[in-house]
Protein backbone atom coordinates (compact mmCIF):
# COMPACT_ATOMS: atom_id res chain seq x y z
CA UNK A 1 0.00 0.00 0.00
CA UNK A 2 1.34 3.38 -0.99
CA UNK A 3 1.40 6.36 1.36
CA UNK A 4 -1.42 8.18 -0.42
CA UNK A 5 -3.62 5.08 -0.35
CA UNK A 6 -3.01 4.74 3.38
CA UNK A 7 -4.05 8.36 3.90
CA UNK A 8 -7.30 7.82 1.97
CA UNK A 9 -8.03 4.64 3.96
CA UNK A 10 -7.22 6.30 7.28
CA UNK A 11 -9.26 9.42 6.47
CA UNK A 12 -12.34 7.44 5.54
CA UNK A 13 -11.92 5.20 8.58
CA UNK A 14 -11.69 8.12 11.00
CA UNK A 15 -14.79 9.80 9.54
CA UNK A 16 -16.82 6.57 9.54
CA UNK A 17 -15.79 5.67 13.10
CA UNK A 18 -16.60 9.18 14.32
CA UNK A 19 -20.07 9.12 12.75
CA UNK A 20 -20.74 5.65 14.19
CA UNK A 21 -19.67 6.86 17.64
CA UNK A 22 -21.98 9.88 17.45
CA UNK A 23 -24.95 7.74 16.37
CA UNK A 24 -24.35 4.97 18.93
CA UNK A 25 -23.31 7.11 21.93
CA UNK A 26 -26.91 7.51 23.20
CA UNK A 27 -28.63 4.09 23.26
CA UNK A 28 -31.91 4.01 21.38
CA UNK A 29 -34.13 1.00 22.01
CA UNK A 30 -37.37 -0.14 20.46
CA UNK A 31 -38.73 -2.50 23.08
CA UNK A 32 -35.63 -4.69 23.56
CA UNK A 33 -34.17 -4.17 20.07
CA UNK A 34 -31.15 -1.83 19.91
CA UNK A 35 -31.81 0.59 17.04
CA UNK A 36 -28.50 2.50 16.97
CA UNK A 37 -26.55 -0.41 15.50
CA UNK A 38 -29.36 -1.08 13.02
CA UNK A 39 -29.24 2.58 11.95
CA UNK A 40 -25.49 2.59 11.29
CA UNK A 41 -25.62 -0.74 9.45
CA UNK A 42 -28.50 0.31 7.20
CA UNK A 43 -27.05 3.79 6.63
CA UNK A 44 -23.64 2.34 5.79
CA UNK A 45 -25.14 -0.15 3.37
CA UNK A 46 -27.14 2.61 1.66
CA UNK A 47 -24.05 4.81 1.30
CA UNK A 48 -22.04 1.84 0.01
CA UNK A 49 -24.74 1.11 -2.57
CA UNK A 50 -24.57 4.69 -3.83
CA UNK A 51 -20.78 4.62 -3.81
CA UNK A 52 -20.66 1.44 -5.94
CA UNK A 53 -22.66 3.08 -8.71
CA UNK A 54 -20.69 6.32 -8.53
CA UNK A 55 -17.47 4.31 -8.77
CA UNK A 56 -18.69 2.41 -11.83
CA UNK A 57 -20.15 5.44 -13.61
CA UNK A 58 -17.21 7.73 -12.99
CA UNK A 59 -14.52 5.04 -13.18
CA UNK A 60 -13.06 6.22 -9.86
CA UNK A 61 -9.49 5.46 -8.89
CA UNK A 62 -9.07 2.70 -6.29
CA UNK A 63 -7.91 5.19 -3.66
CA UNK A 64 -11.48 6.50 -3.54
CA UNK A 65 -12.74 2.97 -2.91
CA UNK A 66 -10.28 2.79 -0.02
CA UNK A 67 -11.71 6.03 1.33
CA UNK A 68 -15.44 5.44 0.78
CA UNK A 69 -16.11 1.71 0.73
CA UNK A 70 -13.37 0.21 2.89
CA UNK A 71 -12.56 3.14 5.18
CA UNK A 72 -15.77 5.11 5.70
CA UNK A 73 -18.44 2.41 5.25
CA UNK A 74 -16.27 -0.24 6.89
CA UNK A 75 -15.81 1.92 9.99
CA UNK A 76 -19.38 3.20 10.05
CA UNK A 77 -21.02 -0.21 10.00
CA UNK A 78 -20.47 -2.61 12.85
CA UNK A 79 -20.79 -6.36 12.65
CA UNK A 80 -19.25 -6.87 16.09
CA UNK A 81 -21.80 -4.65 17.85
CA UNK A 82 -24.59 -6.32 15.91
CA UNK A 83 -23.30 -9.72 17.04
CA UNK A 84 -23.00 -8.55 20.67
CA UNK A 85 -26.49 -7.05 20.71
CA UNK A 86 -27.90 -10.25 19.21
CA UNK A 87 -26.04 -12.39 21.75
CA UNK A 88 -27.29 -10.24 24.62
CA UNK A 89 -30.88 -10.60 23.42
CA UNK A 90 -30.42 -14.35 23.24
CA UNK A 91 -28.78 -14.52 26.68
CA UNK A 92 -31.73 -12.61 28.14
CA UNK A 93 -34.22 -14.96 26.46
CA UNK A 94 -35.62 -12.24 24.19
CA UNK A 95 -36.06 -14.67 21.31
CA UNK A 96 -38.47 -12.52 19.33
CA UNK A 97 -36.19 -9.49 19.70
CA UNK A 98 -33.21 -11.65 18.73
CA UNK A 99 -34.96 -12.81 15.56
CA UNK A 100 -36.18 -9.33 14.65
CA UNK A 101 -32.72 -7.87 15.26
CA UNK A 102 -31.07 -10.35 12.91
CA UNK A 103 -33.71 -10.07 10.20
CA UNK A 104 -33.78 -6.27 10.44
CA UNK A 105 -30.00 -5.80 10.32
CA UNK A 106 -29.43 -8.23 7.49
CA UNK A 107 -32.62 -7.63 5.50
CA UNK A 108 -32.73 -3.85 5.82
CA UNK A 109 -29.01 -3.52 5.12
CA UNK A 110 -29.37 -5.49 1.89
CA UNK A 111 -32.48 -3.49 0.97
CA UNK A 112 -30.65 -0.23 1.74
CA UNK A 113 -27.69 -1.22 -0.43
CA UNK A 114 -30.01 -2.04 -3.32
CA UNK A 115 -31.93 1.19 -2.65
CA UNK A 116 -28.75 3.27 -2.72
CA UNK A 117 -27.66 1.69 -5.99
CA UNK A 118 -31.12 2.18 -7.48
CA UNK A 119 -31.32 5.82 -6.39
CA UNK A 120 -28.00 6.72 -7.96
CA UNK A 121 -28.86 4.78 -11.14
CA UNK A 122 -32.08 6.79 -11.45
CA UNK A 123 -30.25 10.07 -10.82
CA UNK A 124 -27.47 9.30 -13.29
CA UNK A 125 -29.49 7.57 -15.99
CA UNK A 126 -32.73 9.43 -15.52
Amino acid sequence: MKGLEFIFLAGGSVLGAFLRYKIIESPLLFNTIPLNVLIVNVLGAFILGMFVIFSEQWNLDTKYALFGAVGFCGSLTTMSSFALDSSNLLDNHHYVGFTINILANVGLSIAALIGGKSLINVIING
